[in-house]
């Protein structure tokens, strides 16, 4: 009688090895620009603070607290909604992104890995931030570090969810130039660096339900404790962007072409 053959059992992968490794093809993907983004993000966190000081003549010490704690909120929305997208679009014309999708692997994986990574590369720039303010204007800070820490994983993950989501959504060459208008809007139209008061009213209520300012009072509440304080609204603003950025990447990542 012939031989029965028998296929070999596929080989299970748990979901921390396969995270891992993905993990490890982020980091190989960016390669050796990895340092240079850190670096990059660093003298961002530093040009902001004492660039912007520039625009005030005679800051004083309130407004410079203002700006200083406004500036780690424009680094991580930089990351997030500009260089993410940027980088998804790319990956998506050069067929990356694509070969990643076809691998046999669960897709929420793909974008956990990618949060991670961008994680990992923005918070530095912040700890940065906050070192050139007490060089430059001698402030003295008041560290809440639950709610620092909570509201700087919370911005990061809002806005490289949301900034992903306009990558896989979107034709990558829109992508890229709605990603070049969203970086204006967020240094010079968002509650960030200066205040909302200094806004028309309908301006100020829009930026209610936008990310940017809730992002920042957040941070700002985790900076300088004693002297700002943020709201639940602002929590559930960041958290409704963040779920609604990560449904809409994975609807795209699971959905067949």
């Amino acid at each position: 009688m012939p031989e029965t053959l028998t296929r070999p059992a596929p080989v299970q992968v748990s979901l921390g090895t396969t995270y891992t490794t993905l993990l490890r093809w982020q980091v190989a993907q960016i390669g050796p620009l990895l340092p240079l983004v850190v670096v990059i993000q660093a003298l961002l966190a530093a040009g902001i603070i004492i660039g912007f000081g520039f625009l005030i003549p005679d800051i004083d010490p309130a407004t410079a607290l203002f700006l200083s704690t406004g500036a780690p909120t424009v680094l991580l929305l930089t990351i997030g909604l500009v260089i993410v997208p940027q980088g998804v679009a790319r990956a998506r014309t050069d067929g990356t992104f694509a070969y990643m999708r076809s691998l046999p692997l669960a897709r929420p994986l793909l974008l956990a890995a990618d949060l991670t990574v961008w994680l990992l590369i923005a918070l530095p720039s912040v700890a940065v931030g906050v070192v050139v303010a007490q060089l430059r204007y001698d402030l003295d800070l008041s560290f809440d570090w639950p709610v620092l820490v909570a509201a700087a994983l919370l911005v990061t993950l809002m806005a490289t969810a949301v900034g992903y989501a306009i990558a896989v959504s979107l034709q990558p060459m829109l992508a890229q130039l709605v990603t070049q208008v969203l970086v204006f809007f967020v240094l010079l139209f968002s509650p960030i660096t200066f205040p909302a008061s200094q806004l028309p009213t309908w301006f100020q209520t829009v930026h209610d339900v936008l990310p940017a300012r809730p992002g920042a009072d957040l941070l700002r509440a985790g900076l300088a404790s004693d002297v700002f304080d943020a709201s639940g609204r602002d929590l559930l603003v960041l958290v409704v962007w963040c779920v609604l950025g990560v449904a809409v990447t994975l609807r795209a990542l699971v959905r067949r072409e």
